[in-house]
């Protein structure tokens, strides 16, 4: 009996990547569906092959990468918002996309503050560790390609993620340098840096204090050091960084805090603009996406977008 539970305790305590998805899947239903509010579009990322690392194409008739685009209704009292758009990366532990809560409600969310929210359906790397990101840059290339017609400014297009997907966001916000050499055309030629980016419970390390099931999705299981050192995004914050808010609570199990803080860290020491908010309870999740712990990050983080 006693090994029975003791068993029940360590599947809870350290989720694999698929139960990881599926608690964020079963928590709070809030944004379920696409808001239809706004009247969203979809568009695909890539037509006919999209780049899947170094010199490989592959075919989008089995798999696209998508944007929806959810723009704001009526006017909102913070105007200093008005013409910023998020790219919105929803978490699933790279096994999965939790679409719903982390997607179309927080661009509902921030609809309420003039923004445009903008939901990115990421291709699951399947051990292919380039896939997400470049998927990621090219919605930001997108969205910056699209911004007149958006009524947004290129210059406030940010990036935000949860979990897995702040890993990602996190990894954009380190990552921004050619494009892929595969792909030849006048997106590809914009900058994929995002002007900010807001990380909720993020993945950062694929070292010691990451999300395990995270990480195999992702690079593989016996990815070699380089890989990882290069996808520990505390290790890659530069001079050229944008700012970054960071949103964690002290009794994240699945992914602990020690991400964000070894990210906040390495923010401090070059001097990029950064907040982290360290909430005392919430866990992964933050109590399913409702209560006192979700609300405060929202506020801060909407306070910290109007300070910048």
């Amino acid at each position: 009996m006693f090994r029975i539970v003791s068993v029940v305790l360590a599947n809870l305590l350290v989720p694999t990547a698929d139960s990881l998805f599926k608690m964020h899947s079963d928590s709070r239903a809030m944004g379920e569906d696409p808001v239809t509010e706004t009247n969203p579009e979809r568009f695909a990322l890539w037509q006919n092959v999209a780049p899947v690392g170094g010199q490989q194409m592959d075919s989008t008739k089995d798999e696209n990468a998508y944007i929806t685009i959810h723009r704001p209704e009526g006017t909102s009292s913070h105007h200093e918002l008005d013409q910023t758009a998020v790219v919105i990366c929803p978490g699933g532990g790279y096994g999965g996309l939790v679409v719903g809560p982390e997607g179309h409600g927080i661009a509902k969310w921030l609809g309420q503050f003039g923004i445009t929210g903008i939901v990115l359906e990421y291709r699951l790397p399947k051990q292919r560790h380039a896939v997400p990101l470049i998927d990621a840059q090219r919605a930001v290339r997108l969205v910056r390609s699209k911004a007149a017609g958006l009524g947004v400014r290129e210059d406030r297009i940010g990036i935000m993620g949860f979990s897995a997907g702040g890993h990602l966001a996190s990894t954009v916000a380190t990552h921004f340098g050619e494009p892929p050499a595969t792909i030849d055309d006048s997106i590809s030629q914009l900058s994929c840096r995002p002007d900010f980016a807001v990380l909720i419970y993020p993945v950062v390390t694929m070292m010691e204090f990451t999300h395990r099931g995270s990480r195999t999705n992702l690079l593989g299981p016996e990815p070699s050091p380089e890989l990882v050192e290069d996808y520990s995004n505390e290790r890659q914050v530069t001079g050229a960084t944008p700012p970054i808010f960071i949103d964690h609570a002290l009794d994240d199990r699945p992914v602990p805090i020690e991400n964000s803080r070894m990210l906040y860290q390495a923010l401090q020491e070059k001097k990029i603009t950064a907040k982290l908010l360290e909430l005392p309870s919430g866990g992964h999740g933050l109590n399913g996406y409702q209560g006192p712990m979700w609300d405060q990050w929202q506020a801060e983080a909407i306070e910290w977008m109007d300070s910048l």
